[in-house]
């Protein structure tokens, strides 16, 4: 099955694995054959968007400086 990974695996393309999550793929992964945890895509239902901070800034806004402005 192509959703069953280990978590070395995991570990070493990581990033290749957010995309298709991303993309709405499912994944089981194990460690010495023993499952570990599931990742799934968020449901966007269940998700409310409070405020995008990268339409304030494109890389995103620091937390110390959210903090501070509190």
């Amino acid at each position: 099955m192509d959703n069953i990974i280990n978590l070395k695996n995991l570990r070493e393309h990581m990033q290749e694995y957010a995309k298709k999550v991303q993309k709405g793929d499912s994944f089981i992964v194990f460690k010495k054959s023993k499952p570990l945890f599931k990742i799934t895509p968020i449901n966007d239902g269940f998700w409310e968007e409070v405020i995008d901070f990268t339409k304030i800034k494109k890389q995103g806004v620091d937390i110390k400086d959210l903090l501070k402005r509190l």
